[in-house]
């Protein structure tokens, strides 16, 4: 069984994202697909009309792959994804590569070492 967790932000260019986890997920009867946004507590959140469109986006396509939507506020994001690894026994993550290329700011090689016995982190590249 996997348990894949798709990390996303607001953006609507998230959906790639979605489509290669719920991939994932389409290859076994017993997977599933948890969606996934950590919001910073200085962002405004709901605050304005394009963030509550993107919830909504992010809602629709839970319900289109059958998937959990998750949305948490939190300053501390890698810990918060690192709880929700364990909380959901995740095996795979799937999020987009990072912009940052110092490996000791890079979420994503920050968030593999953390996770490293858990679960695999899977960096999808933006094109």
């Amino acid at each position: 069984m996997k348990n894949i967790m798709v990390c996303v932000t607001q953006q609507r260019s998230c959906d790639r994202l979605i489509r290669y986890g719920h991939g994932l997920v389409a290859e076994g009867k017993e997977n599933n697909l948890f969606i996934i946004h950590v919001a910073h507590y200085q962002f405004k959140f709901l605050g304005n009309t394009q963030e509550g469109e993107a919830l909504e986006y992010l809602y629709e396509k839970a319900l289109e792959y059958g998937a959990q939507l998750t949305v948490v506020r939190s300053n501390h994001v890698l810990d918060t994804l690192a709880d929700l690894v364990k909380k959901y026994q995740i095996t795979h993550i799937v999020l987009g590569e990072s912009g940052e290329t110092q490996t000791s700011s890079n979420v994503v090689e920050l968030l593999r070492e953390r996770v490293k016995d858990q679960a695999e982190v899977l960096e999808i590249p933006s094109s």
